[in-house]
């Protein structure tokens, strides 16, 4: 499978939706709390153009949040994803 990094924070609701649904799928992550850290945050929006977690890499494709990734599982782009 592809590595699936989700910048995330602790209190986060679509961090949890995120993470539930790629355990639905039988996937492994890593999370990068960036609640507390400014520095990771601002490398994260750097990274990104986002200031909002959380924000979802599968391999070297950022999927982008929680809404972003539910889409694109419905349009079935994530399984060929995470397979890669």
């Amino acid at each position: 499978m592809a590595e699936v990094i989700i910048y995330s924070t602790n209190t986060c609701p679509y961090c949890n939706m995120a993470k539930r649904l790629l355990d639905s799928k039988g996937a492994t992550y890593k999370t990068i709390d960036v609640g507390g850290d400014n520095k990771l945050w601002a490398e994260l929006e750097a990274k990104t153009g986002r200031n909002t977690v959380p924000q979802i890499f599968i391999g070297d494709h950022h999927v982008g949040g929680f809404d972003d990734l539910s889409a694109a599982d419905k349009r079935g782009e994530i399984d060929p994803l995470l397979q890669a």
